[in-house]
């Protein structure tokens, strides 16, 4: 093997208080070329800081010692952390590139998708502008970005989340890089993308021999692609070796909890395990929770009736619509009191515009909502406050749903003090209670989203939609940023909380392992339309449409589930 980066003894630190406290202590690792890399853990694991730390993109008062050392084509062993920021600014996305967590706050929202690839390739490769152009519409349909050509001169906010992060591996991938840094890419995509993205990948790096470091808390990529596996926990190295022997012979009690926290097929009706289960020596999985059905319920509480939400698509000189997108096309469906139903789709297939049409976030284009059999489709906004306190919603970006400015205290009681809950001091009270059962510590209550990974921030924006005991919720790719750990945490929660409070809701997700695990029935939407619905073992185990089956057949490691 021939190491193209080496980490030795690597430590980094944050001071707090006057203590530093260290998120990632004395690893040691390295990643070889013609190799994919696995680094798998919980949030606040330390994976994502070892990952920024390799080009210097954490903050400056962070304390880091140790070496990091890459063997680039012009100088042997250089240390990346002893280099000035002219010489890492030549490595960074050209030698050593990124593809981040977040391709929501990743993109500028003032230029289009195109030009921002195309900058990467002008600067690095020295290109001209048609070169460059030509060179990333090559890049958007390798990525299978829908409409190369058009997807050119679009903004990130005309794009889905998926979509976004496409263009996010088209831009990391654009000057073939030695080493390709991979936190959490295939988050926001739906199986058969994501599984055709890490084909690209694999395939990329057999062709150009480049090293990729792929961080996930998804144990299915880590089979299907991976060469070698790192287990972090507590900033440490725990576990490693190659892929085979740290999934099917585990030596470590947390990697073994990280691999029973995974939703099965065999584990629809139980509770599922999480690491403070397992760690400390015995296991809950086989426990079982009250599973709650909702066939026998005749309450239908929403009522979705030939619902279309379609955008202009091309207008003309007098601004008067010629064509549209369908987005959501004569959809029909009823929801139970206290039924859990699964949306599942690719990006680009409706399911999210879908779940914001019936809060009225997106205005139908015509149709009717009904909830609890009063007509919500076209009321006033003062109207709407009022069947707020009901309708929730918790969204795919956990940091662009927080304000950086306020607390997330601050953030979560905001609803209670908008409906004019109580006073201050029950409020934060119950702002509290909800931080520890999604998870989190009551000291966190006067820190701002910065100070929290990916998946801590998406647990405070599911304590922000439940701070309301709301009737309804729709959850739009709730657990997709979270670690295996914490997603057994949230599903668990999510199962609790049902039974205690007899919410309804719509779970929408690209994972169809989740979906079954949480859900009574299924709906598969495609292209606006829904192909198929039935019971979640129905759908899961026997689908009828062919788009269903492919779905079924590109859920990542597939081994694993049995």
């Amino acid at each position: 093997m021939d190491p193209i980066l080496r980490i030795n003894d690597l430590s980094i630190g944050f001071l707090h208080r006057g203590i530093i406290q260290y998120a990632v202590e004395n690893i040691s690792f390295s990643l070889n070329r013609g190799e994919i890399t696995a680094i798998v853990g919980e949030s606040g694991s330390g994976k994502s800081v070892t990952a920024l730390s390799i080009l210097q993109l954490l903050p400056k008062e962070a304390l880091i010692s140790g070496e990091i050392l890459y063997n680039s084509p012009k100088k042997e062993n250089a240390n990346l952390i002893k280099l000035s920021q002219k010489e890492i600014k030549n490595i960074r996305g050209n030698q050593v590139a990124m593809i981040f967590q977040e391709p929501m706050t990743s993109l500028n929202p003032v230029y289009t998708c195109g030009y921002q690839v195309m900058e990467v390739l002008m600067q690095h490769k020295k290109l001209g502008k048609n070169e460059a152009r030509q060179e990333t519409i090559r890049l958007f349909t390798q990525v299978e970005l829908p409409e190369p050509a058009v997807m050119l001169n679009r903004y990130p906010h005309q794009i889905s989340g998926g979509q976004k992060q496409r263009v996010m591996i088209a831009m990391a991938m654009s000057c073939r890089p030695d080493i390709l840094i991979a936190d959490e890419p295939t988050t926001a995509l739906d199986v058969r993308v994501q599984a055709n993205i890490l084909l690209l990948l694999k395939n990329l790096q057999r062709k150009t021999g480049m090293a990729v470091m792929l961080i996930t808390h998804d144990l299915g990529l880590v089979a299907d692609v991976a060469d070698k596996i790192i287990v972090m926990h507590k900033g440490q190295i725990v576990e490693h070796g190659s892929t085979r022997d740290v999934l099917f012979d585990a030596k470590h009690d947390y990697t073994k909890a990280l691999l029973a926290c995974r939703p099965a097929a065999n584990s629809k009706g139980k509770k599922l395990a999480v690491i403070k289960d397992i760690v400390p020596g015995y296991v809950t999985k086989e426990e079982t929770s009250r599973v709650i059905t909702a066939h026998d319920l005749p309450n239908i509480i929403l009522s979705v009736q030939n619902l279309k939400v379609y955008f202009p698509s091309a207008t003309n000189i007098f601004g008067t619509a010629k064509s549209f997108f369908k987005a959501v096309d004569d959809v029909s469906f009823d929801v139970k009191q206290n039924e859990i139903i699964g949306l599942v789709g690719e990006s680009g297939s409706g399911k999210t515009t879908l779940g914001r049409a019936i809060l009225q976030l997106v205005k139908p284009t015509s149709g009717k909502i009904l909830l609890k059999g009063k007509d919500i489709t076209h009321l006033t906004s003062g109207q709407l406050r009022n069947v707020r306190k009901e309708l929730q919603i918790v969204f795919q970006d956990p940091y662009g749903s927080l304000n950086p400015r306020i607390t997330i205290g601050s953030a979560i009681m905001e609803p209670l003090q908008v409906h004019n809950y109580e006073n201050k001091k029950m409020q934060k009270e119950k702002v509290i209670a909800l931080l520890e059962k999604v998870n989190l510590e009551p000291d966190h209550f006067n820190r701002y989203p910065h100070q929290f990974s990916g998946g801590q921030r998406q647990r405070i924006c599911i304590a922000r939609a439940l701070i309301l005991d709301p009737t309804f919720l729709v959850f739009d790719e709730s657990v997709s940023a979270l670690d295996v750990s914490v997603q057994a945490q949230v599903l668990n929660l999510v199962n609790e909380l049902r039974a205690t409070l007899n919410f309804t809701s719509i779970f929408i997700s690209h994972d169809l392992s989740v979906v079954h695990y949480i859900s009574d029935r299924i709906l598969v939407m495609s292209q606006g339309k829904i192909v198929e619905e039935g019971t979640a073992d129905k759908v899961y185990h026997h689908p009828g449409n062919s788009y269903t089956q492919q779905l079924i057949a590109a859920i990542p490691g597939r081994i694993l589930a049995v």
